[in-house]
């Protein structure tokens, strides 16, 4: 039987995978050449998000935390509803990083379970250490996995109720096709437990302009390091010879789509060179690196309704920039 005070730790199909290298190569061979966002999130990247969320500039992590410290509660009594003290109760923490959003929801949630999804697999080993030494009786399980185009759990994992968890507004670096999608994964696993489940999920508002900008490309360039080490990512994923001090970090806001766009520019003319191919760069072009769609409260709940969600219920800060919504399964 598992010691109760070590976490258990379950390790997916990696990340840097044949099919992973050649999607990779393929997206900066296009024109406008891309990167997956799920290359950020290295231990080192990880590190660097977390400090974003410190910034000054960085608003969601802070405005998100305030409605959760507000309506926390509520939220529980939500989730609850109909189903009693809930002594089956699994919390599936999409994106977990640093654990530290879900611990908050354990004293209200009080759940036998904690199965914690990352695709940065040493940080978030580190972090269940610190979790399981905080919660000695909790069965605490880390699962090492690229969700985004995935939710293959282990069956024995969601048992019970399971309610995921899916903090931070991360559904926005999925476009809208994908983001219904994932949504509809998420359904069909939320839905599968014994009891029914549901998602509870932070979801970034549109807001003014200025305030976004600010939020992706802050004043001491902590984003720009953070965009700046997924090349260091691809080189150690495809054997490229990206060199950083050759690029700059871009910022926008695309008002016609609603989104953040988050791209990499080179500063000069060059090439960069990977296993017998080579893609040329001109001074001024770019690698897209992410987006970070902005929703509204209405188009978020039809979102939710399209991929098959029941009853939901939503909370948001005074100044209506950040919601959180529970849907039920």
């Amino acid at each position: 039987m598992t010691d109760a005070r070590s976490p258990r730790f379950i390790q997916l199909p990696v990340a840097d995978s044949v099919d992973d290298r050649e999607a990779a190569r393929a997206a900066l061979l296009r024109r406008p050449a891309s990167a997956a966002p799920k290359y950020f999130y290295d231990s080192l990247g990880s590190h660097l998000f977390e400090a974003i969320t410190e910034l000054p500039e960085y608003y969601p992590t802070r405005t998100e935390a305030a409605i959760f410290g507000r309506h926390g509660a509520a939220m529980a009594g939500a989730i609850r509803a109909g189903h009693g003290a809930e002594p089956g109760l699994t919390l599936v923490d999409l994106g977990a990083g640093n654990c530290v959003k879900a611990a908050r929801l354990f004293p209200l949630l009080e759940p036998r379970r904690y199965v914690a999804v990352d695709i940065s697999v040493e940080f978030l080993r580190d972090a269940l250490k610190r979790v399981q030494r905080e919660q000695p009786a909790l069965s605490v399980v880390g699962v090492g996995l690229d969700f985004s185009g995935s939710l293959d759990l282990p069956g024995d994992l969601i048992g019970g109720r399971p309610v995921f968890f899916y903090p931070g507004s991360s559904i926005g670096n999925f476009g809208p096709d994908d983001a219904l999608a994932f949504l509809r994964r998420v359904r069909e696993r939320a839905a599968s437990g014994a009891e029914g489940g549901g998602l509870l999920i932070g979801v970034d508002l549109v807001k003014p302009h200025d305030v976004l900008q600010r939020a992706y490309d802050d004043a001491l360039g902590v984003t720009a390091a953070f965009n700046l080490n997924l090349l260091r990512q691809l080189n150690r994923l495809i054997g490229s010879d990206f060199d950083p001090r050759q690029w700059r970090h871009v910022g926008l806001y695309n008002a016609a789509e609603s989104r953040i766009e988050m791209h990499l520019e080179a500063r000069e003319a060059l090439t960069v060179r990977w296993n017998g191919s080579e893609r040329r760069f001109a001074a001024g072009e770019r690698i897209h690196t992410e987006n970070s769609y902005k929703y509204t409260v209405e188009r978020f709940a039809a979102l939710l309704e399209a991929a098959g969600f029941g009853a939901t219920r939503h909370w948001t800060d005074e100044r209506g920039w950040f919601a959180v919504f529970w849907a039920e399964a």
